[in-house]
Formats: C-alpha cells, structure tokens, sequence
C-alpha cells in the first residue's frame, strides 16, 4: 500500500474516538443546562399532562444513556434532530448560517494568511531594520486591537463618514438575490450577476477585516520566527553562495522549510475563527452559525445547540486532520514518523 494512503487512513481511524467523544461530551453538556425543552415548546401556560406529554414525544422520559443511543444513531443517518422553534429539521436549517460562517471566515483567512506570510518574511528577511520593527508593530496592534472595537471603528469610518461600504449584512435585499449554494460569492458567478458579485464583497470587506486582523498578527510572528531559524541553516548559505536571487531563496527554500509551524498556525486559527466570529457576526449583522446557536441559548434550543456545537467542533477536528496530511505531503519524512 502506498505510504501516503496508509498514513492517510491511519488519521482518519484516529479522528473515531475523538468523535465519539466529542459526541458524549456535547450531549451531556447541553443536557446540564438548566431549563425545561418541554415548556419552550408548549410555553409557561402548559399544564403538567401537557409537558409530560412532549417529554414523552421527545424520548425526555427515557435514561440517558438511551437519550444518547439515539441520538448518536440519528447521527448516523444524518439526523442532527429537529429545531424546537421551529420544528424545521436542524440538518436543513443550519446550512444558510454555515454557509455564512464558512465565506466569512475563508475570506478573513485569505487576508491573514496573505498580509501576516508576507509581513513576518518581509521582517525576517530586513532583521532589525526599521522594516522588521513596522512589521512586528503592525502585529503587535493587530493582536491587541479587540475584534469589536476594531469592527464598531470600521462601521464608523467607512460606512457612515465616508459611506464607502455598507455596515451590515451579506448583500442588499433591494437586489432580490435568490442564493442556490448558500455561499454569496459562488452564486453571484453562477447566476452570471456581477453587480450583486459587487454588493457581496462590499458586505463582505469589513467584517473579514476585523474577523482576519488577530490571525494576520498571529500569523506573521509566527512566519518570522520560523524564517529566521531556517536562514541560519548550512542550506541556505549554500543557495546563496550559488548565486540565487534573494527573492528564490526566501520564497523557493526558506519558506518552504519554514512553512510547518505556520500551517499549525493557520490550521489553528481557521478552527477558532469558525466557532468564535459571534461577535463580528453579531456587529455587522452577519446571519452566521454563531448567531444561530447563541440565539438557540437564549431561546433554550437544546437541539440545535449541541447539533451546532458538534458541527463546528467536526470542521475543527477535520480542519486539524486536513493540516496533518499537509505535514505529510511537506516533509514525506512524517509518512514513515521520522522526525
């Protein structure tokens, strides 16, 4: 068998357990909470045959342990139950807030990963210079800012001073757009629209910016760190005593040595971001999975609260393995578990 495919396989019995486990742990957590499903269903006015009865209709009656047999045999058909509000099964229901959460975050990324990658070779390759200093204070800022002040400023300066992009929401409902995937931008050039391709990306700049700003600084210390630790390598000397341009050095060799902490990094980061954007979501108005399950909290939505939790705590752990294989396709030498 190819090393590649049984290193591969061999993550992926790992990730079982993990889920397993992550599964136990959501569905008890959700079940300490105080508060009764029961009476968000029928109300506060419900008689006691009537929430005996809904409990009894939702298997509430039943022992744990068979609550979580069934739920996690639901689970594996599919089911991730149905919401208690609106009675719409939570499978259907989430995708529009993922979708959401998933293009927020993926754009925040692609700003973190470009501007931090750069700014952290950028200072490595002028150590101590005013370069390195203005790089590394651009980080410094950037990971000390908070994600809702930087996001009330940005509302304030450029939606309303300088009315250069809108303060809330994923597009113009004066548009009347009609979503086919869910995620904005990929239906904008399915349907062929570039003015509604337009008015996505300007909803979509500002809250990238403040969701991105944490891990572009995260990101560019970490990538100075590791580019200075391998430009001190016999390796690197040698290219350049080859005569290589400056720039194929940094990009071709020492970035590419480099690169295995900062992918810890970024995969890292894009697990967080998934699960912690509430707050930018909940300032610009971002109809995403984390306002999905904290209005679930509010409301005692027990269902899709541990459904969402354990949707985004699968991304996080896929994320990671995802990472892992990458490890593997840079160095082949953790296929064989050298080190």
């Amino acid at each position: 068998m190819d090393v590649m495919l049984a290193y591969t396989i061999r993550r992926i019995l790992m990730l079982i357990p993990v889920l397993i486990g992550m599964s136990l742990i959501t569905f008890s957590i959700v079940h300490a909470i105080p508060g009764d499903p029961a009476k968000t269903i029928a109300g506060d006015k419900a008689t006691p045959e009537q929430l005996q009865e809904i409990r009894k209709s939702l298997g509430l009656d039943q022992p744990f342990y068979i609550q979580y047999f069934n739920y996690v045999k639901g689970l594996l058909h599919g089911d991730l139950g149905k919401s208690l509000i609106t009675n719409t099964p939570i499978s259907e229901e989430i995708v529009p807030f993922l979708a959401a959460t998933a293009e927020l975050t993926l754009a925040a990324m692609l700003i973190a990963v470009f501007f931090g990658v750069n700014l952290g070779i950028l200072s490595a390759w002028k150590q101590n210079s005013w370069l390195d200093y203005g790089s590394m204070l651009i980080a410094l800022v950037g990971v000390s800012i908070p994600v809702f002040w930087l996001g009330l400023m940005e509302q304030w300066l450029f939606a309303q001073v300088l009315d250069w992009l809108p303060s809330n929401g994923r597009v113009d409902p004066r548009l009347g757009f009609e979503p086919l995937t869910h995620f904005y931008i990929l239906d904008s050039l399915l349907y062929g629209d570039f003015e509604w391709l337009g008015d996505v990306l300007k909803h979509l700049i500002l809250p990238a910016v403040a969701l991105g700003t944490i891990p572009m600084a995260i990101i560019a210390r970490m990538t100075r760190s590791s580019m200075l630790e391998v430009m001190r390598s016999d390796y690197i000397r040698t290219a350049r005593a080859k005569g290589l341009s400056e720039f194929w050095v940094i990009y071709k060799h020492t970035l590419k040595n480099a690169f295995i902490p900062i992918l810890t990094v970024m995969g890292l980061q894009m697990g967080l971001l998934l699960g912690g954007a509430v707050l930018t979501e909940t300032i610009f108005s971002w109809p995403g999975v984390g306002r999905y399950i904290y209005d679930a909290i509010t409301q005692r939505n027990y269902p899709v609260i541990q459904s969402g939790i354990l949707v985004l705590a699968t991304i996080f752990v896929v994320i990671n393995l995802i990472v892992d294989l990458l490890y593997a396709w840079i160095d082949p030498r953790i296929q064989y578990g050298k080190e």
